[in-house]
């Protein structure tokens, strides 16, 4: 099978679609017959240590020797083999050894990677799979490619380890990747929507079904809330059942995971998404000291997220949040409070965990978005004396389409998607805004002091151009310390201002009018390097600078987890917090951003954030956001639960994906499109989203030659027939409560 594009000078690709092994010499049977070194020395072995290293499957295993830079291993060049917009899988089985004459070896990270020389001349790294690795035992590392580009060469290669440690491999196999049937929707049927399946959860009696994790004291009194926290209430409907104002207190609480507990393992059903709601409260020993609450999931050893709050004072705090279970637990699943320093007294009243019905909250929402997304409509034909054209026989025909939204709706893009033409198709047809995954960011436009790059970038940019894209320029700099190149982190603080300086002034001269909008400092909630490095002002600065470089950007912060309800860094207060002190210094914020890389999201407490942030009266984008589950019918309920709630909402002005296509993505089952380019379930909610949102009307003019109808904002085509003939016309809807009258003359 021939993959595109026929350059002279370029090696023809073969048939790599086949179950065959496109390595050669895989086991090393016939020697290093088809290996090399990769900067390296290797060396054929059927055993060391004196017979403590064998091989794992054949014969020998080869070591990667002399290796002086941690991208040194063993290679096989496989350009005549791999086949273009072809899925494979690899496996190796590596293991790592001590050089000669060196001491003990650390387990570290061992990667296979791709290593490709395009037809352009470009140099790409593609990371295939990693696996810590010690000397101890043969690991198996299993990862997979997807090939964009036509290539010049390919070379895969097992790297990692430090200098001076070799790296033992024992055999690689790599064959195009077979696909699984996907998974059946699940079964819902029988599930209950909206049934606590916390037993006992009012306390009428006592505290039958609930138990003291670890040696601390629960005891049931009167005083606690006596109606549903707000965002259970939204998703029962059932602000007309009170509580009855028990609540469980906790005492003698020597360890911050004590608290009250209930075992929930028979009450679950797989991939069914539950909601978390509980009024807390902290005793006075917290002394006025922020305390963490968490309610939270034990499924066998693995930990999951309920819902966290921060508490500041002795009130009834709401926590709330979900979670889904998508495995069988081996033994059980339990559900507790917990987080409060020891010592502090913990109080629960009205948890409730229930099966959230995501299709009943759709009819809600329909409602929303016909308030906020559409606009009242009045075609109004006239004939050439601007009167009401006469009605005979069949009157006046009007027939509307719409052919595009203008809601933003975006996704992520990297440099090496450009190369393969199916992607670029989708994301041309079916989003209108952009955003780059790593090519404007500090660490790749300038990895070396005073190495700068912009090809990347400028490709991009112009790929969007020429489709009429907006774009987001993601980011100006990252706050978060590990996502600082190092030779930035080794400036004293007089060199990091002025290379800030430096990279304000040279990003957005060069770009000037081309990012709608700038993700001025990333994640500013959970991490402080420049800050630190040089002081309180520094954000704030940021901003003023990039605002006065390019007037036109709107300028973003941008964080994670405050849609979720999950993290005490990133609490919607947290982050008003820090918006309002930016304007204070005179920071010019234009937008809020909400990354959006959720699990299990459920649409109250989505909804509550955008409530809370919205009194800033900002534009809240949704910037990053992506949806994780094995089956891709949950994973299509997680997005479109993101995007109606999105669309929904007032104070939102625009969502971005952060990608959908298979291998690049941040998450794992995250994708709408595989790897080879088939649309799975969760691409087709996006489509069957995107089609909802289009209006078409039909039907007849009034005797006052007027045609009514309600549509999405965005670009319209009308046709309208008369007893006379025929008349086109494009127009806009744009967004404004009074009704747009288009007049149009026969």
């Amino acid at each position: 099978m021939a993959i595109g594009g026929d350059a002279a000078g370029l090696v023809v690709v073969g048939d790599g679609a086949g179950d065959d092994n496109i390595i050669l010499n895989p086991e090393f049977d016939d020697g290093l017959d088809n290996w090399a070194g990769n900067g390296c020395k290797i060396e054929l072995h059927d055993a060391l240590d004196d017979g403590k290293v064998l091989p794992a499957n054949g014969k020998y295993f080869v070591a990667a020797t002399g290796r002086t830079d941690t991208w040194n291993g063993v290679q096989q060049d496989v350009t005549a083999r791999m086949q273009r917009k072809l899925l494979y899988e690899a496996t190796a089985t590596v293991r790592l050894h001590a050089a000669a004459g060196g001491g003990a070896v650390a387990p570290c990270e061992v990667r296979a990677t791709l290593g490709v020389q395009t037809a352009d001349g470009r140099q790409q790294y593609l990371g295939v799979g990693k696996s810590q690795v010690s000397d101890k035992e043969w690991v198996q590392l299993q990862g997979k490619i997807l090939l964009n580009s036509t290539v010049a060469k390919a070379s895969i290669y097992i790297e990692g380890p430090p200098a001076g440690v070799d790296v033992l491999l024992d055999s690689l196999v790599v064959k195009h990747a077979q696909k699984a049937p996907p998974a059946p929707a699940p079964d819902f049927e029988k599930l209950e929507y909206g049934a606590n399946i916390i037993q006992n959860s009012n306390l009428d009696d006592g505290l039958n079904g609930w138990f003291p994790l670890g040696p601390c004291t629960l005891s049931v009194h009167d005083g606690g809330p006596r109606v549903l926290p707000p965002m259970a209430q939204e998703s029962l409907a059932l602000d007309d059942e009170p509580l009855n104002g028990k609540h469980i207190h906790v005492t003698n609480r020597t360890q911050t995971w004590m608290g009250p507990a209930q075992i929930i393992t028979d009450k679950l059903t797989l991939y069914a998404t539950y909601q978390v709601s509980a009024w807390v409260r902290v005793g006075a020993q917290a002394g006025g000291a922020p305390q963490n609450i968490n309610v939270a999931v034990a499924v066998d050893s693995q930990w999951l997220n309920g819902g966290q709050v921060l508490a500041r004072d002795e009130r009834w705090y709401e926590v709330g949040g979900a979670f889904r279970v998508e495995d069988k637990p081996a033994t059980r699943v339990m559900v507790y409070v917990q987080g409060p320093d020891a010592g502090v007294d913990l109080m629960v009243a009205g948890l409730q965990v229930f099966p959230v019905d995501r299709k009943a909250r759709v009819k809600h929402l329909r409602r929303l978005t016909d308030k906020v997304r559409k606009r009242d409509v009045v075609v109004k034909v006239t004939g050439a004396d601007s009167g009401a054209v006469k009605q005979d026989a069949g009157g006046v025909e009007v027939r509307v389409r719409q052919v595009s939204n203008s809601f933003p709706l975006g996704s992520c893009i990297m440099r090496t998607n450009m190369d393969n033409e199916d992607f670029v198709d989708f994301f041309t047809k079916n989003f209108n805004w952009a955003v780059f995954g790593n090519e404007l960011k500090w660490y790749w436009t300038e990895p070396q002091r005073g190495q700068v790059n912009y090809g990347d970038a400028d490709d991009l940019l112009r790929l969007c151009s020429d489709h009429g894209m907006c774009v987001r320029g993601h980011c100006i700099f990252w706050e978060v310390d590990n996502a600082v190149q190092q030779w930035v982190k080794t400036l004293s603080a007089d060199d990091l201002s002025a290379a800030v300086k430096s990279r304000l002034t040279g990003l957005l001269t060069r770009y000037k009018g081309k990012f709608r909008h700038y993700d001025v400092n990333n994640e500013m909630l959970h991490g402080s390097f420049y800050q630190d490095k040089l002081g309180k002002d520094i954000r704030a600065t940021m901003f003023k600078t990039a605002a006065e470089l390019d007037p036109d950007a709107l300028l973003f912060v941008n964080d994670y987890n405050v849609e979720s309800m999950c993290d005490i860094r990133a609490t919607p207060e947290a982050y008003i917090q820090q918006i309002i002190g930016l304007q204070e210094q005179g920071a010019p914020v234009g937008g809020v951003g909400l990354q959006g890389h959720v699990s299990n999201p459920v649409g109250p407490v989505i909804r509550s954030v955008l409530d809370r942030l919205a009194v800033l009266g900002l534009p809240i984008w949704f910037t990053e956001v992506d949806v994780s589950s094995a089956n891709e019918h949950v994973r299509a309920d997680d997005l479109e639960v993101m995007l109606r709630e999105a669309y929904a909402h007032p104070a939102v002005e625009g969502v971005m994906l952060w990608g959908f296509w298979e291998l690049f993505m941040s998450r794992d089952d995250a994708h709408l499109v595989d790897a080879e380019g088939q649309v799975n379930e969760t691409g087709r909610r996006l489509l069957q989203l995107k089609h909802e949102w289009l209006t078409h009307a039909h039907g007849h003019a009034d005797d006052n030659g007027e045609f009514r109808f309600r549509g999405h904002h965005g670009e319209y085509h009308v046709d309208v027939t008369t007893p006379t003939g025929k008349i086109s016309q494009t127009f806009t809807v744009d967004k404004d409560d009074a009704p747009l009258v288009l007049n149009i003359k026969v």
